[in-house]
């Protein structure tokens, strides 16, 4: 298994070169990768500073030689897929190698869809990550694409350079581990990053087996041949390392290929403390 930063994009206190400054501690802690959250308008706060994320991971990919880079999770449907497409494969030859991007419908939250007119009608986002999810990959083979969708189009175009990685850079989908179409288009792409839903307000983690259960539901291996991906976490470490620990051994002898551990926006100080302590192993 895998160790991997969640670092927000927003927040009050936040400034685009401490992002810079996290990625590249990140990288002498030990971690094994560093994904940003990808909002216009950062979801708490009254106008919250924001970064865009393929900035900041494009910095964070010129101190660094190690880390994977990617985002949890873009909303495609609020992107063209062919800039997008170009934005990753450009930090795909910036950091030889090394970029991931997560795509999803997007958090109802995000006020950025309404506040710039983008689509907020759930069916018709879940339609346009659906046919989007089939542009991306595409491009990002450097393949040449011919598609002629409801939303997008692209006629006999081919990104160049190719990427770096073969056959393409890897894409994982975000969502609800509840909602079939999520594991439906995962199983299209190179991995997932799931959330679980709950009856309370409160946050709920996946237990071995349901893990087991996803991971039984997806394919076995990704478009390169290397295991499928399993992103789980997402939240804060628990103050009991010792059994924060053992519960993510479990995780790991369940099938899931990473845990994220979410670094909140806060003080810079305490946010540097969080990624220099390092990841449980």
């Amino acid at each position: 298994m895998r160790h991997g930063l969640e670092i927000s994009c927003g927040g009050a206190t936040i400034e685009a070169s401490t992002l810079v400054e996290l990625g590249e501690l990140a990288e002498h802690a030990g971690w094994d990768g560093v994904f940003l959250e990808d909002y216009l308008i950062y979801y708490s706060g009254d106008e919250p500073s924001t970064y865009d994320p393929w900035l900041v991971l494009t910095a964070i990919a010129g101190r660094t030689d190690r880390v994977r880079l990617g985002t949890t999770v873009t909303a495609l449907p609020r992107r063209r897929p062919a800039k997008l497409a170009r934005e990753v494969l450009t930090l795909d030859h910036l950091s030889a190698g090394r970029a991931t991007v997560a795509v999803g419908v997007g958090d109802p939250a995000d006020r950025g869809l309404a506040a710039f007119g983008e689509q907020t009608e759930l069916a018709v986002r879940a339609a346009m990550l659906d046919e989007g999810l089939d542009l991306l990959t595409g491009l990002l083979s450097g393949e040449r694409v011919d598609h002629h969708g409801t939303h997008y189009r692209a006629d006999g175009v081919a990104l160049r350079p190719a990427p770096v990685q073969s056959p393409r850079v890897p894409v994982w989908v975000g969502g609800s581990m509840q909602a079939g179409a999520v594991r439906r288009r995962a199983a299209r792409a190179d991995g997932i990053v799931p959330y679980k839903l709950t009856d309370t307000d409160g946050w709920s983690d996946f237990t071995p087996d349901e893990v087991r259960e996803l991971v039984s539901a997806l394919p076995p291996t990704r478009a390169d041949g290397q295991p499928f991906d399993v992103a789980i976490g997402g939240r804060r470490r628990r103050p009991d390392e010792r059994a924060e620990r053992a519960y993510v051994d479990q995780l790991a002898a369940a099938g899931a290929t990473w845990w994220l551990e979410f670094v909140a926006p806060g003080d810079p100080a305490t946010m540097r403390a969080a990624v220099a302590r390092g990841p449980l192993r």
